[in-house]
């Protein structure tokens, strides 16, 4: 049973944030192994966005029907439930501060928030850190996205695995990456009509890394499942296209609401829609993703260095045990580039693995379960590597945006006031652009329009790092009691400069001995 620590209990060995399939390997396995562990994760039940799954209350009679390899998800929640972890459910994680003790060595204080109105603060220690916070999909504006009926894709499944419910009757699957493979498959079992998936890369790119193929059967057999659950439907994929505008009202007239329609447009290998190959595809609803970007907020306030993935976006570096470049803390899962369920697993096991050692003393040692599991995160480590370079974003796609297409959503910014901050202000990066224009100040701080407002500034974005990773109120600042340790000595930042953000290489096997 979820519960929040006390006075008494709230120190730990180990504090592991994000209870997805990473966090939740890395918090049954250590504690297996003996450690005492806090598992904190902002949603009441564990799972993540990958097993998100509807409540009790809703009475599902079979929650895994919507899932795939849900066997995996159930071992680790009958471990959790078996096990001594301290589960604190609903606790919105917003910073990590670290404690340096009189004889030098670190302790980590985890700051949260909980209750009804998440307006209650609570804080647990603990001897390391394991950051499994997952991530979160890449949004691409167009004309109309912000029309009621316009889902993300993500959000299209978690609608129907959390709630039960379909984001509309006939719904238009778009975007780039396999996720959209996932989501008109899980729509169209549910009873929903997918007139059409939308990608705008190509599949056959993937013949550019036969030798990845060839070691990652696993991944070819879940797309082969979602082929012939699309094949009995009737749905096809249309590749090199990418929608340029949705059709539909927004209720200010009076008249009904929501999408009418799409215009899909073909696009270049540099996804610039060419002249001539539109065409309209009538629908109520569209769930559209390009893909998935590491969640990083925690872990660059700490100072953790990043790389960048081969679709732009940045994600941890990591070192063969997934340490991080902060000694102490550790990551798993998506943190370090998107790979999916099955690599968050083992890459979970073997972070626990590696911070049990560390806190024992004990020297790292190579053993048959540790060499098992590098083995196999080496294999699905690559195939994510060349999902990421499959489906990157084309340069050229903001040609979509039109100049009254709006960029932030929460601040109301348009492309066209972006564009006039950069010809007419002088705006040369997106810091500029946010001061002049309002973008990136809204409710999302830039999660979701940064990528948007830096291409069209045509500078690459930055790694973000936000002193807050979720919101707080004052109130809550004020009750925290007063800080009883001195705070951390200064150190260099590793991601201030973005030219060299995605340089710094992680530690190999040489630099910290073999894996345990």
């Amino acid at each position: 049973m979820p519960t929040s620590p006390t006075e008494a209990d709230s120190s730990f060995d180990l504090a592991v944030i994000g209870a997805g399939p990473a966090g939740l390997a890395g918090a049954v396995t250590a504690n297996e192994l003996g450690l005492s562990v806090a598992l904190l994760d902002a949603s009441p039940q564990p799972g993540g966005q990958f097993y998100r799954h509807p409540a009790p209350a809703l009475g599902a009679a079979r929650p895994e029907a919507l899932h795939h390899d849900w066997p995996a998800f159930a071992a680790l929640r009958d471990r959790l439930a078996a096990g001594t972890v301290r589960h604190l459910a609903e606790h919105h994680v917003w910073t990590v501060e670290r404690l340096t003790g009189a004889e030098g060595g670190s302790r980590w204080r985890v700051h949260a928030l909980t209750g009804a109105e998440s307006e209650r603060p609570v804080r647990i220690e603990a001897r390391a850190l394991l950051l499994a916070t997952g991530a979160a999909e890449r949004q691409l504006p167009f004309p109309g996205w912000t029309l009621p009926g316009v889902v993300s894709a993500g959000g299209a499944q978690a609608m129907l695995k959390s709630g039960l419910v379909l984001p509309g009757r006939r719904v238009v699957v778009a975007g780039s990456g396999p996720l959209l493979l996932a989501v008109a498959a899980t729509l169209v079992a549910a009873g929903a009509r997918v007139p059409l998936i939308v990608e705008a890369s190509g599949y056959l790119e993937y013949a550019r890394h036969p030798g990845v193929l060839a070691v990652s059967p696993g991944k070819l057999m879940e797309a082969a499942a979602h082929a012939r659950t699309l094949l009995a439907h009737r749905v096809r994929p249309l590749t090199r296209h990418a929608i340029t505008r949705v059709h539909g009202t927004s209720g200010e007239s009076g008249a009904g609401t929501g999408v009418e329609a799409v215009t899909v447009s073909r696009l270049d290998r540099d996804w610039r829609p060419l002249p001539g190959g539109e065409r309209r595809v009538a629908c109520d609803a569209v769930a559209v993703g390009h893909g998935l970007v590491p969640q990083l907020d925690l872990a660059t306030g700490l100072g953790c260095a990043v790389r960048r993935t081969a679709d732009g976006a940045f994600a941890l570096a990591l070192d063969a045990r997934q340490e991080t470049s902060v000694p102490g803390v550790w990551a798993a899962g998506e943190t370090g580039g998107v790979g999916g369920a099955r690599l968050a697993r083992v890459e979970g096991e073997l972070a626990a693995l590696a911070i049990v050692s560390r806190l024992r003393g004990l020297p790292p040692l190579r053993t048959a379960r540790t060499r098992r599991l590098s083995r196999i995160r080496r294999r699905l480590r690559g195939f994510a590597e060349a999902m990421s370079a499959v489906h990157a974003p084309g340069p050229d796609w903001s040609r979509w945006l039109e100049d009254d297409t709006e960029v932030c959503r929460c601040e109301e910014v348009t492309a066209g006031c972006v564009r006039a901050a950069v010809d007419d202000l002088g705006a040369r990066d997106p810091r500029s652009v946010k001061l002049l224009t309002r973008a990136g100040m809204g409710w999302c701080q830039g999660r979701i329009c940064g990528a948007a407002v830096a291409r069209l500034t045509g500078r690459p974005p930055a790694p973000d790092r936000r002193p807050l990773a979720a919101p707080v109120g004052l109130a809550a600042l004020a009750a925290l009691p007063p800080a009883d340790d001195p705070p951390p000595a200064a150190t260099a930042d590793p991601i201030s400069d973005p030219s060299t953000a995605d340089t710094r290489p992680a530690r190999s096997d040489t630099d910290r001995g073999d894996l345990p």
